[in-house]
């Protein structure tokens, strides 16, 4: 099978460590397509550039459902234009940021989130009471650091995320933490052996959540809000 993986954002070099991420814990039989519009904000930090994104976004939905692809990630961890992308798309469509909140519920009693910028608090907020999470988790935190910064080896960018997880054990009592964007995908397993508890990645964890549903054979339901657009002048 294959599954779309959409970078949001025109960044290549985060498409490319999106898609290592994403190749590693596909099952075998799996093909990855990792990809990002040529259009649009070069990092996706706040309501502004999500807004920016979604036209670029939707393309390449539209263009993995012309091939049949299985199933589709969007990989930017604010879940950016996943309503319109389901309505697209027939095949499954899981945003990053609602797999890692549905995961690490599973493993921790509650967890923190430590993203980027202090301006990506209240969309995830208010993705979390979207999705029934909100009181699963203790507390947003946000590193302060640019997106981009994630992509230049020598910012102090790890050092900064890894203050905010020794915070969120030492103040919020997390039993487990979910890393607030893509761009810190490769971070995951380290930070998880340095500070001893589960640290979720939402790439892989979604890669691995369309995979099952692909599996199971359900698709995106078309009754209701996801229901296909109609024909109409655009």
């Amino acid at each position: 099978m294959e599954i779309l993986v959409v970078n949001p954002n025109t960044t290549a070099s985060m498409t490319d460590k999106i898609r290592i991420a994403a190749e590693r814990v596909a099952s075998a039989g799996t093909t990855i397509t990792a990809v990002n519009p040529t259009t649009g904000p070069a990092s996706i930090e706040g309501h502004y550039d999500g807004a920016l994104a979604v036209p670029g976004l939707l393309a390449e939905i539209a263009k993995g459902e012309a091939r049949h692809a299985a199933g589709h990630v969007i990989a930017c961890f604010d879940d950016t234009g996943l309503d319109a992308a389901r309505s697209l798309a027939r095949a499954p469509v899981v945003g990053i940021g609602e797999a890692a909140f549905h995961v690490c519920s599973l493993i921790a009693g509650r967890f923190s989130v430590v993203t980027t910028l202090g301006r990506s608090i209240p969309i995830i907020e208010e993705n979390l009471v979207k999705y029934g999470l909100a009181t699963r988790c203790a507390r947003v935190r946000a590193a302060e650091v640019p997106v981009l910064a994630l992509e230049d080896a020598e910012s102090d960018a790890r050092r900064k995320i890894e203050a905010e997880i020794e915070a969120a054990k030492r103040d919020d009592r997390a039993e487990a933490i979910v890393l607030g964007c893509a761009g810190m995908v490769d971070l995951a397993a380290d930070l998880s052996a340095r500070f001893g508890l589960p640290v979720v990645d939402g790439v892989t964890a979604a890669v691995t959540l369309v995979e099952s549903l692909a599996r199971l054979g359900l698709r995106t339901s078309k009754h209701g809000g996801y229901a296909s657009p109609l024909p109409k002048p655009r």
